[in-house]
């Protein structure tokens, strides 16, 4: 890739964040061959701010009035995205406390959390609870690396009170964590 000025790469920069706010610096000084220190003056240049600040801004905007299944902060992960009965994503940064000391390895029950929160959180109910799930850990989850977890409501049995959650959890493109959660809701009338 070609080496860009500074206003063309800040230019490119502006846009790449509005199509994607959740891309990392990281990918960012990949994209435009750069250092991410550069990256770092550049965003502090135009008043964008860091990654995780530009999740939770769009979060908070986004989904403060939508979740009706559990308060936004008590989601393992951070929501960036959601319809409800629908679809919903979330992502988790795996740090040093999320892991075993020795190996770097996450402990499958953050993984676990993050995906029943946002299994819980997809569901358009004041109370919505896990009644059983089945999971499959493909593959182990170590510090630094960030987990984004995708849920789909595959199933509403009004009849009986139940949903049907399948949530995917992935590292870049590569699957980590699958699990099916059969979710109670109280009203079933919606």
């Amino acid at each position: 890739m070609m080496k860009r000025n500074k206003k063309e790469r800040q230019s490119l920069l502006t846009d790449t964040i509005k199509e994607n706010p959740f891309i990392t610096d990281e990918e960012l000084a990949e994209k435009f061959t750069v250092s991410i220190q550069t990256i770092r003056l550049d965003r502090l240049e135009l008043s964008i701010p860091e990654l995780r600040e530009r999740i939770k801004t769009v979060a908070e905007k986004r989904f403060e009035d939508e979740v009706r299944s559990l308060p936004l902060e008590e989601v393992i992960g951070e929501i960036i995205d959601i319809e409800l009965d629908k679809s919903a994503i979330s992502i988790l940064d795996i740090k040093r406390e999320h892991v075993f000391k020795r190996n770097k390895i996450a402990r499958g029950h953050h993984l676990f959390a993050q995906a029943n929160s946002l299994a819980v959180a997809v569901i358009n109910d004041e109370l919505a609870l896990t009644a059983k799930s089945n999971l499959q850990f493909t593959r182990s989850v170590k510090e630094g690396e960030r987990v984004i977890a995708k849920a789909r409501v595959t199933k509403i049995d009004r009849d009986n009170g139940r949903t049907l959650v399948e949530v995917m959890s992935y590292v870049n493109s590569e699957l980590v964590f699958k699990g099916e959660f059969e979710m109670y809701r109280s009203n079933n009338e919606k």
